[in-house]
């Protein structure tokens, strides 16, 4: 794409030149078809170099914003598992007594999926036509119970979990999961709820951010429904330090020897450490094909030089002055620049963006500040090196050149 690029520039030019314009540009645009004109080689090198560093920094942003998970920004960071009903409030008031703060609490049903619009889990299993997931019909589903969504969910399709006019309950599923089941809105599905079957109507779909360090689920009932049935509970919390989570841990096995205290501060710590590795690693080749990039334009300029003081000294002997040649080039290279790094940022949006919808699967919204900067930079490095590479064209006398040619 970037040599068709470089040909196609190379062609509209020589084809819409404009005459009209001043001298200077004329002669900067000529360079840009003459023979030996260096188009397609600094298109090619140039928008590589650019679209390798802008896709490197598009992927930093699109992986590390996805991972919301840090140590020190409020999250929990202690999970209370398996409380039973009757120990919810002693539990709660534990923490609250440590001057803990209670981030969030919730019922946890176990389950399975019996029936799905009336034929079975186990005939749809048989059926190889249905497309439904064999791991969706036979796992076990921990689902909760409550009328709103929390701060990880947006509202996909149809409501909130409810019962319906008739008494059955409406669920609400999240939408990915929705396509392993091959199930839609309206569609009836017969939950095991610990050997009572229980009927239910899909009510509407969630959209739920599992990167969040808090308790998501695939299903979720509405209240009113599975509060008799054998449940326990799940309590979020976060300690501010070591001390204070070995005290909370004494009390509990003292008190409640059956709640499992998950202690994510290590787990936290230890994907902080891995992330700034991936960071790390990701910034270091974005320098490193940052300096491979100047490298290739360097050699990319100097491979012409020779024709280009050649051109310069034939300008002065015909009465060009220098700062009429210096502006000759600045202008080429700084076409050339600003059209390889367009290019090159194009096709990087274009891979970073497909990388995050079919890849990775996660939205992408680009950042343009620092592509527009990288863009101004590039331009600006690759005029900057052309006009080094003209100084002997202000320095070498005329006539040495030429009776370099005659000789």
């Amino acid at each position: 794409m970037l040599a068709g690029l470089g040909e196609g520039l190379r062609r509209a030019v020589r084809r819409y030149f404009p005459s009209s314009w001043s001298y200077v540009w004329r002669q900067g645009l000529a360079n840009l078809y003459r023979p030996n004109n260096q188009t397609l080689l600094l298109t090619v090198s140039i928008g590589l170099g650019v679209f390798l560093l802008a896709t490197l920094y598009l992927l930093q942003g699109l992986l590390l914003s996805q991972v919301e998970i840090s140590s020190t920004n409020g999250q929990p960071n202690l999970v209370l598992f398996d409380i039973q009903s009757a120990q919810r409030e002693g539990v709660t008031q534990l923490v609250k007594r440590n001057k803990l703060p209670v981030l969030q609490q919730v019922p946890v049903v176990t389950m399975r999926l019996s029936a799905i619009n009336g034929r079975s889990a186990a005939e749809l299993k048989k059926d190889t036509a249905s497309g439904v997931s064999k791991g969706a019909l036979g796992r076990e589903y921990r689902v909760t119970y409550r009328d709103s969504l929390i701060s990880s969910e947006t509202l996909a399709a149809g409501k909130a979990p409810f019962v319906g006019p008739d008494g059955i309950p409406r669920v609400s599923f999240d939408d990915g999961f929705t396509e392993r089941l091959k199930i839609k809105i309206g569609d009836t599905l017969t939950f095991n709820v610990q050997g009572a079957p229980l009927v239910t109507i899909v009510g509407g779909t969630r959209t739920v951010d599992w990167s969040r360090v808090q308790t998501n689920f695939l299903v979720v009932f509405p209240k009113g429904v599975l509060e008799p049935a054998p449940q326990f509970h799940v309590l979020l919390t976060r300690v501010p330090d070591n001390a204070t989570l070995a005290l909370v841990q004494r009390e509990l096995v003292a008190d409640y020897p059956n709640v499992s205290a998950i202690d994510l501060g290590l787990i936290l710590q230890t994907l902080d450490e891995i992330l700034t590795k991936i960071s790390f690693v990701i910034r270091f080749m974005a320098l490193f094909s940052m300096a491979t990039g100047l490298l290739v334009l360097v050699s990319s300029v100097v491979v012409s030089r020779y024709q280009r003081v050649r051109e310069s000294v034939l300008l002065r002997t015909l009465g060009a002055s220098r700062a009429q040649i210096l502006r000759i080039t600045l202008v080429e290279y700084a076409l050339l620049g600003l059209l390889s790094a367009v290019a090159g940022l194009g096709l990087a949006v274009m891979a970073a963006w497909a990388l995050g919808a079919f890849v990775f699967e996660v939205p992408f919204a680009p950042q343009i500040g620092p592509l527009l900067l990288l863009a101004l930079l590039t331009t600006a490095l690759t005029a900057l090196i052309g006009l080094l590479n003209s100084r002997d064209v202000l320095t070498r006398p005329p006539l040495e050149v030429l009776r370099g040619e005659v000789s």
